[in-house]
């Protein structure tokens, strides 16, 4: 019997693999929180050093400085606080008038937009020290007072108060009285063209009289070197004057020179329906390029109009009108009105029969016959002498017009106004 002191290890299977105590586990975890450690480590290095670089980027940047001025534009004035120092100058630009206004620095490309009334544009100007002159560039607007002084100080400088405690940019008294009196002693001052020309027909084979119209856009000198790119029938503000006689057989062709569609409406003016122009309901809109051609008879006694109906708001403030007059005007021969008493048919002499348009708005602004003062054409007459005037609102208010000293008699007509005068005086303007 053998007796064992010490327990022997079972025998080892050679098929099955061992699994030793120190393989490769611990070190592989070892190392990858090591890598992990160092991919935080890095990424929190670079968000520092972007803080840091954008921190010393805005250090260095210059402030902008930016002042905003209120402009109120009105008939006939520019007003606010008008001064800011220099750099950037934001124009908040409002018209509290009741018919369109603009607001513009002289001698620089600094403009608002023609502003309906309550209407509002921003300006945002880059100005540097100095006075500069702000005005509103519609015709006749600055001579009536829209005209005034943008002070722009020094770079961080506070404005200074204005002296006799006027507000700061306003003209003074004496500046506004050597405007006027510059302004009256130009006048009469001379421009180139002249509206209202009688518009040439052609005789047809018919009997029928064909007139042409060109509608365009067009330069037109409303003041002295004011030229403005005007809404034009024939090149011409107000357009040609058309005159037929009672019963005349009447043929228009027009052709549109313009970028928009247009047409001819015959205000006041008996035609046809499908012949009155006013698309697209009475006809289709005239493309550009394209001739359309109206005919009519003319059977009713007018002191009409006419002008395009389409984008009118376009382009009858903008000068596109035209006097429209039908047979002979009735007056009251024989009647005593205001003391004066007109003569009897065939003893009348009329020297002047006119058309005369008024106008507000647009690029024409304020003006008689398409001429802004001092512009605008005197009447002159031989004293005793008598005279027609159709009157013609084409702006966008009322303008009763007074005729200082001279008798007269006013009728109305749905599309004018009509006024004989006697004239003592040899001037009349």
């Amino acid at each position: 019997m053998t007796s064992l002191d010490e327990r022997t290890a079972p025998p080892s299977d050679p098929g099955r693999p061992q699994l030793e105590r120190n393989d490769d586990s611990a070190s592989g975890t070892m190392l990858f929180i090591a890598l992990a450690a160092i991919i935080i480590t890095l990424v929190a290095a670079m968000v520092v050093i972007g803080l840091i670089a954008m921190l010393r980027d805005n250090s260095t940047v210059e402030t902008v400085q930016s002042t905003s001025v209120d402009v109120e534009l009105s008939e006939f004035s520019i007003d606010g606080r008008l001064s800011a120092p220099a750099g950037e100058v934001v124009l908040n630009v409002f018209n509290n008038g009741a018919i369109e206004h603009n607001l513009a620095i002289r001698g620089t490309d600094y403009k608002s937009k023609d502003l309906n009334s309550r209407g509002l544009d921003i300006v945002t100007a880059q100005l540097t020290a100095g006075t500069y002159e702000v005005y509103c560039t519609i015709a006749g607007h600055e001579g009536s007072g829209m005209l005034n002084e943008l002070v722009i100080t020094e770079d961080g400088e506070a404005p200074a108060a204005g002296e006799g405690g006027e507000a700061e940019g306003e003209l003074t008294p004496a500046q506004m009285d050597q405007a006027m009196v510059d302004s009256m002693l130009a006048f009469p001052a001379a421009t180139e063209g002249k509206g209202n020309a009688p518009l040439e027909f052609e005789l047809m084979p018919d009997g029928t009289k064909q007139f042409e119209l060109t509608a365009a856009v067009t330069p037109w000198e409303v003041s002295p070197g004011q030229i403005v790119e005007a809404w034009t029938y024939n090149g011409i503000v107000p357009a040609p004057e058309i005159r037929v006689d009672l019963g005349d057989k009447v043929r228009i062709l027009v052709t549109n020179e313009t970028e928009l569609a247009t047409d001819v409406h015959w205000h006041g003016v008996h035609t046809p329906n499908d012949q009155d122009g006013v698309s697209p309901y009475t006809q289709d809109p005239i493309a550009a390029g394209e001739t359309y051609t109206y005919e009519f008879t003319a059977d009713d006694p007018a002191i009409g109009m006419y002008h395009a109906h389409m984008h009118s708001q376009i382009s009858v403030l903008n000068g596109m009108f035209g006097a429209f007059i039908i047979g002979e005007n009735p007056l009251p021969y024989g009647q005593t009105i205001s003391g004066v008493t007109i003569p009897e048919e065939g003893d009348l002499d009329i020297a002047v029969e006119m058309p005369m348009v008024l106008n507000d708005a647009g690029v024409i602004g304020l003006s008689l016959n398409g001429k802004s003062f001092p512009a605008t054409e005197p009447l002159v007459l031989e004293e005793g002498s008598w005279s027609v005037v159709h009157y013609y609102n084409e702006g966008l208010t009322s303008h009763p017009m007074h005729l200082h000293q001279f008798p007269q008699c006013q009728g109305r007509h749905p599309a004018r106004s009509a006024v004989l005068r006697r004239h003592h005086q040899r001037v009349a303007r």
